[in-house]
């Protein structure tokens, strides 16, 4: 029996599962890594680190299901977008990675939309405003703010290249996760030559431009002895983590609707034409289905305001879970479970990291408002997750103003696994809730799209058939849905009355000197290309 292995490296995690060529889960391994924020604005990555995770998660995925290295036929790569970082002509990084999160190219970002036309952005990219995020923003700021190391660096890599990289020994620049890096014609399929005149660089320096889907190579020796498997293995270049998660959920066509809730709070609507949305508000990517294109309103921290409540406030719930075995995530929703809808006045805002969709507005932060003597833990808890319901309702309405309605909305990724969070998203945006067994849809797009390249499935829809199954469907309940209605109008109400104090609000305090901080720029090694 062929095996199937799907990767994917998300912001906070990178997971590996295993699959037979019939569809079934044989084992999954999750290996987490944290962000380096070395100042308020800024999020970074040490590159080595989703490669190390990729080798340790992959000997473990094998490891649980028991697979034998020549049992393994393909295996495909999906990943976060917009994370960048410089490389050798040798794949060597060169630096830190510049994580999508990240702000600090609000100057680069404010320069470019003054040079280009906002309209033929988005026709051509799909890109409807700009913000820090893109990796064009952050090359920019890399050539002026870092001119030594923009010039040494022979390649420019989002994270599922790089992986591929090391994987194959070949650069390649993929189209799905390229989607949102405003250098990718979404249109033609091609590189944006007119970005790559205002940076004044080659798209040489990024890679050759494949589609998702792929055959990139096979694994090397080198990667091959890493991971405990041969060099036969065919790998695959999955595309953007949205892309490759609605895959494996079945959302391959218009009509279907899908959302995700990780460590960024992510709806996916398949479209099959790049210019459906006239108003130009609503991220367009190239969809790891062939041919076909993705609606992606994005919230940068979804399931992340979770994590951050767990890591900071959450420390009995984390010392029980080592001790006991006991998910603190479960214990915190556990909590929030007693908590009537609208946690009893208390309305959060999740914009840890700036606003996305529909907002676009970097500079909001997270809030919590209206708490009083009465509010405990699971108060805060209860309105973290209402919180990410109201953004994914925003969104959804986003979409059903275009024509991109549903019926039900497919959920995946780690807040599925949250049966109070499902429950409160079919409350909140009056829709049916369904969850597909296991939770890890981009790992399993990734097998569906391995198993298509290597002829264990003719095409999707056969890998649809017979790897995505429902497991839950969360009806809404129509007296909750009523009561929300006031909390979903003061969280609306309260964001458009703070967005003028966001732009006046001082950064915090910069993060403290320690061992979390990464090297400087200047002491990474470098090989310059000129």
């Amino acid at each position: 029996m062929g095996l199937l292995l799907g990767v994917d490296a998300g912001t906070t995690s990178l997971k590996v599962g295993l699959y037979d060529d019939a569809g079934n889960e044989r084992a999954v391994a999750v290996e987490e890594y944290a962000l380096q924020t070395p100042e308020p604005s800024r999020a970074e990555m040490d590159p080595q680190l989703y490669w190390r995770s990729l080798v340790g998660a992959g000997r473990r995925a094998l490891t649980k299901g028991r697979a034998r290295p020549g049992d393994v036929e393909a295996l495909a790569v999906s990943s976060q977008g917009e994370t960048i970082m410089p490389v050798s002509a040798s794949g060597v990084a060169l630096g830190p990675a510049i994580v999508w999160l990240d702000n600090r190219a609000v100057a680069e970002a404010s320069d470019l939309a003054a040079q280009l036309d906002a309209h033929a952005v988005y026709a051509a990219t799909g890109v409807p405003t700009m913000v820090p995020t893109w990796p064009a923003c952050k090359l920019l700021w890399w050539k002026r703010h870092d001119a030594d190391l923009f010039r040494s660096a022979a390649h420019f890599l989002l994270v599922e290249e790089f992986l591929i990289q090391r994987l194959t020994g070949r650069f390649v620049s993929e189209a799905g996760v390229q989607s949102s890096s405003l250098l990718y014609d979404i249109a033609r399929h091609a590189w944006w030559q007119p970005m790559f005149d205002l940076l004044e660089i080659s798209p040489s320096r990024l890679g050759d431009l494949v589609a998702p889907g792929t055959v990139v190579g096979s694994l090397t020796s080198e990667a091959a002895d890493a991971l405990g498997l041969t060099t036969a293995v065919r790998v695959v270049a999955g595309g953007m983590d949205q892309g490759a998660g609605a895959v494996g959920v079945g959302n391959l066509a218009p009509g279907i609707l899908s959302e995700s809730t990780g460590g960024a709070l992510a709806v996916q609507a398949s479209i099959d034409r790049s210019d459906r949305d006239a108003s130009g508000r609503i991220p367009v990517y190239v969809h790891s289905a062939p041919g076909t294109y993705l609606y992606c309103p994005v919230c940068p921290t979804g399931g992340m305001a979770l994590t951050w409540f767990r890591d900071r406030f959450g420390q009995p719930e984390v010392a029980r879970e080592r001790a006991e075995g006991v998910s603190a995530y479960d214990q915190l929703t556990g909590m929030a479970a007693g908590v009537p809808p609208g946690a009893d006045g208390l309305i959060m805002l999740p914009h840890l990291s700036g606003a996305f969709s529909p907002e676009y507005e970097p500079a909001a932060r997270g809030v919590f408002f209206g708490f009083t003597l009465g509010h405990g833990r699971e108060h805060f808890v209860r309105a973290t997750l209402e919180a990410v319901a109201f953004t994914l309702r925003r969104n959804l309405e986003l979409l059903e103003g275009i024509g991109a309605s549903a019926e039900e909305v497919r959920s995946h990724g780690g807040g599925a696994r949250s049966a109070l969070w499902n429950q409160i998203k079919a409350d909140v945006c009056s829709l049916p809730v369904v969850t597909l067994q296991g939770t890890e849809a981009a790992v399993r797009g990734d097998a569906m799209l391995a198993g298509v390249a290597s002829g264990s499935f003719s095409d999707l829809d056969q890998a649809c058939a017979a790897a995505v199954r429902p497991e839950a469907r969360y009806e809404p309940h129509l007296e909750t849905h009523a009561a929300y209605e006031a909390t979903y109008r003061r969280y609306v109400e309260l964001f458009d009355s703070l967005r003028s104090l966001f732009r006046w609000t001082e950064p915090p305090l910069a993060a403290p000197e320690g061992p979390g901080r990464p090297a400087p720029l200047s002491q990474w090694p470098r090989e310059d290309v000129t």
